[in-house]
């Protein structure tokens, strides 16, 4: 009997999936698995400098690719523990992730051995599932399995721990056959024609997508409804690229983190039918502020439980938002609702004269929206956008163009800072033929400023661009508006990162003020070179985005 090592076994399961490219730091847990790679020559492997930023590159290939992003944590313990950040990102961002353990062998645990901690329970409450595999015949079915778990479904990451001496055994060889994932359908006919009878009566209609369009990849079917109804649409947090950025149906971003015109159309339409959103926090602080109180509801996400959660649901359904839409467009009827689709129209002229305003602004420093107004103009259509969380990202999230399907990528509900860059390189390696442009503030930089490296050593070029004002911005704001102006630890002094970036043999390029933001977009590009654009902005052009958190607002010392 031909046998092969539990390595090569793992290897050949992720090849036979389609993971063309894995992201991870070498350790010496799991080399049996590097050297399998390494024969077998199907799988790319990056070489982050960090594990948790490889964590971040698994996470947004995943989201290009619709595959889950495979993680080596190739060094029991303090290896592994770096990817918790990513893990939990990846969770609340229900973005699927496999990342493979490596753990101290099977005959050294529970004995506090060299680097041993109880890495299946760290893992447990913030992902799928955290296994440990005991028994090197289970090594492939139990991959299989974490594969299959983090694609169904609503995503998210899988953990698979695996003793080091496993990688090493011996079981019977064996020729993989790509797994079939079971993939839900639309919602019920009658879901679908409860909602038609709803929007054939609507006088304010909206429809809120968020995410499940992008897992599905459903942007055209979402633009065809909204062109079939002449109804708004609005996207969650996160996701303004569900639609083509400048379609006449199509609001942007709404919310806390959206813009004025689709936070109005969700707080003042009576009907919103909600597709592949959870209405979450994020998009929502749960509050009436971006709900109307008296809005009917039509919601459906492809997890039952997320539905009605968090506003009641007059229809409550289960189903994939791709589908939904299909069969709604050849269900539902146009809504008498003219004077609504007038009032919108005005509102969008309004807004975008607004934004052309700001991209005017001749302030030194500069204005971050006259360098986001910039970059909007300079972003080619088939650019994927990274961000971060931060005050320069709150900015940003509603003040770039993205016109091509998957072209914003964002760390989503668990708020990150220093995910922008690490997300660019993963990005890239899942889209090598589009541009891909970071954009983050000075501090978020500093996180994962050696990832820059990554990208260049792994011929993975992207441009990164580093607003600097600074500080920690939104602690800044916070600071100032409720605390009398008393300020510690809000103000930074970030490195010349562009010199950095030359440094490590890539490209920089710093931008004096007010018209260089867009020709040096330009330039970086098309030189095809990982690039740091760093520009000083305004450091008092700060947001304060929560007022519900503090005080009354303190006089200065």
């Amino acid at each position: 009997m031909t046998t092969i090592n539990g390595g090569e076994a793992l290897y050949r399961v992720l090849n036979a999936n389609g993971i063309d490219t894995v992201f991870g730091l070498l350790g010496g847990s799991m080399l049996e698995l590097y050297d399998a790679m390494y024969k077998g020559g199907e799988i790319a492997y990056v070489s982050a400098r960090d594990e948790r930023a490889a964590g971040h590159m698994a996470d947004a290939w995943a989201r290009m690719t619709g595959k889950p992003g495979v993680v080596l944590g190739a060094q029991a313990g303090p290896g592994v523990v770096n990817i918790v950040t990513a893990v939990a990102e990846a969770h609340l961002a229900y973005s699927p992730m496999v990342v493979i353990a490596g753990a101290i062998t099977r005959a050294d645990q529970c004995k506090d051995t060299f680097q041993e901690v109880d890495q299946v329970a760290l893992f447990a409450p913030i992902c799928k599932r955290s296994v440990m595999v005991t028994d090197p015949t289970r090594l492939a079915p139990m991959l299989e399995d974490a594969i299959r778990l983090a694609n169904t479904g609503r995503r998210g990451p899988v953990v698979l721990h695996v003793p080091r001496d496993l990688f090493a055994e011996e079981v019977p060889a064996f020729d993989p056959k790509p797994l079939q994932i079971a993939r839900p359908g639309p919602a019920a006919p009658v879901d679908i024609a409860a909602i038609s009878d709803l929007l054939a009566g609507a006088e304010r209609p909206v429809i809120f997508a968020g995410g499940g369009f992008k897992w599905g990849r459903g942007r055209d079917a979402l633009t065809a409804l909204a062109e079939r109804l002449e109804v708004p649409v609005v996207a969650s947090t996160g996701h303004a690229d569900v639609m083509r950025h400048g379609h006449p149906w199509f609001a942007g971003q709404a919310g806390p983190r959206g813009n004025r015109v689709a936070s109005r159309l969700t707080k003042e339409a009576d009907v919103m039918v909600v597709l592949g959103a959870r209405l979450g926090f994020n998009s929502t602080f749960h509050s009436n502020d971006y709900v109307g109180a008296d809005t009917r509801i039509a919601h459906v996400d492809v997890e039952g439980a997320a539905v009605g959660r968090y506003f009641p649901a007059e229809i409550a359904a289960q189903g994939d938002a791709r589908l939904t839409a299909d069969a709604l467009t050849e269900a539902a009827a146009k809504p008498n609702c003219s004077a609504w689709r007038a009032n919108f129209r005005a509102d969008m002229d309004s807004l975008r004269a607004e934004r052309a305003a700001e991209a005017e602004i001749e302030s030194l420093p500069m204005h971050p929206r006259r360098a986001l107004g910039e970059l909007r103009e300079a972003l080619p259509e088939t650019a994927i956008v990274t961000l971060d969380t931060g005050n320069t990202c709150l900015q940003a999230a509603d003040r770039l163009a993205h016109y091509a399907p998957l072209s914003l990528i964002t760390p989503l509900d668990f708020g990150l800072v220093g995910f922008g860059l690490a997300a660019a390189i993963g990005a890239k390696a899942a889209a090598p033929d589009r541009p891909v442009v970071a954009v983050m503030g000075d501090g978020a930089v500093g996180y994962t400023m050696i990832e820059i490296q990554t990208a260049i050593s792994s011929n993975l070029p992207i441009v990164i661009v580093v607003l600097d004002n600074e500080a920690w911005g939104a602690e800044k704001a916070y600071q100032q508006e409720f605390y009398g102006g008393r300020l510690l630890g809000a103000e930074i002094q970030s490195p010349r990162y562009d010199k950095f970036a030359e440094l490590c043999g890539g490209k920089g390029i710093w931008v004096d003020g007010p018209g260089g933001m867009g020709p040096a977009l330009q330039e970086a590009i098309a030189s095809k070179e990982t690039t740091v654009i760093q520009a000083k902005i305004d450091p008092g052009a700060l947001m304060t985005l929560r007022k519900d958190l503090f005080k009354t607002p303190q006089k200065e010392a």
